[in-house]
Order: C-alpha cells, then sequence, then structure tokens
C-alpha cells in the first residue's frame, strides 16, 4: 500500500515520471493537471484563460485540491500536479519534486503541444504566476520551498529513463525500507 505524489512546474517532466512510476509498479495513476484541463474544456477556455479565472474563483482551486486529496486516501496511487504534494502531503508516502530550468521548460512545452515558443513562454509565465499567486494566498504556503520534498530531481541534463531510474532507486530503498 502505497502513495507517492509528483509535483513540480509545467514541463518539467513530472507527468512523464509519473505515469512511468505508476506503470512500474502497478499503482493507479492520477492527474490534477488533467482535472484542470477537463475544467477548461468544459467552461470552453484555454488553460491560460482558466489560470487568470482562477485568481478570482478559488472554487476551481479548490474543487481540483479536493480531488486531489480523496484520490491520496486510497492505496496504490500516484498522483501527479504542480502543487499536489503540498496538498497530500500528510498522506503520501513519497514525495517527488521533478524540475528544469524555465527555458528548458519552456523548449519542452512548445514542443510537445505543436506551439511557437513565445506562445508556450507567454503561456507558462502566466500559469506559473498564477499557481504561485493562488497558492500563496489560499493556503499560505510557499509554493518554490521544496524542503517538504524526499527527492528533489532537476531533469535538464538526463534523459526520461535516466530520470526514471533515479527516482525508482529512492522507491526501491523507500519500499525496502518499510517492509522491515
Amino acid at each position: 500500500m502505497v502513495v507517492i505524489v509528483v509535483s513540480g512546474p509545467p514541463g518539467s517532466g513530472k507527468t512523464t515520471q509519473a505515469k512511468l512510476i505508476a506503470e512500474h509498479y502497478g499503482l493507479k495513476y492520477y492527474s490534477a493537471g488533467a482535472i484542470f484541463r477537463e475544467i477548461a474544456r468544459e467552461k470552453g477556455v484555454s488553460i491560460e484563460k482558466l489560470s487568470l479565472m482562477a485568481l478570482s474563483d478559488p472554487g476551481i482551486d479548490l474543487e481540483i485540491d479536493r480531488r486531489s486529496y480523496m484520490e491520496s486516501l486510497k492505496d496504490n496511487v500516484v498522483i501527479d500536479g504542480h502543487l499536489t504534494a503540498w496538498i497530500v502531503a500528510e498522506n503520501a508516502d513519497v514525495k517527488i519534486y521533478i524540475t528544469a530550468p524555465f527555458s528548458t521548460r519552456v523548449e519542452r512545452i512548445a514542443r510537445r503541444d505543436g506551439r511557437s515558443y513565445m506562445d508556450a513562454l507567454r503561456e507558462t509565465l502566466v500559469r506559473e504566476y498564477s499557481q504561485i499567486r493562488r497558492f500563496i494566498e489560499y493556503y499560505g504556503l510557499d509554493p518554490t520551498d521544496t524542503s517538504i520534498f524526499d527527492i528533489v530531481v532537476n531533469t535538464e541534463s538526463m534523459g526520461i529513463r535516466e530520470t526514471f531510474e533515479v527516482i525508482r532507486g529512492y522507491i526501491d530503498k523507500v519500499l525496502k525500507s518499510r517492509r522491515r
């Protein structure tokens, strides 16, 4: 029975790693970002626009956070989200923070979404500013403080598999110590 949470900024590789972790360990996968995108689709707005709307409507974040928290009460799940680790920290067995330099992340987002670098840059700036501001305002927490994490991984100079091997090594160590 394990709950693993993977957080980090857009374009860091957190979703890729969370999916690999879920697949490798046979765990369910839950994405707070997918819920955010689903809400954007339901409202007929872009992710950038929903991020701005969330500045004046705390209900958007609170619903995503509520759903994420409920998932963390279940066993055998990997939860992925930008700020999710802070929300579900008390229920998580392993808290992982994935990061990369801003320019690297913007390049990845542009390539992933088939958009120009400038479009990805603008959206990423809005999303990150909005998320940080909301998180401080709604929860009084600093999302740039990574001290709650068990492991912090910078993905800039590692490939997907290499990053996963670092993370897997840490998770294996945690799981092995729990069996004792």
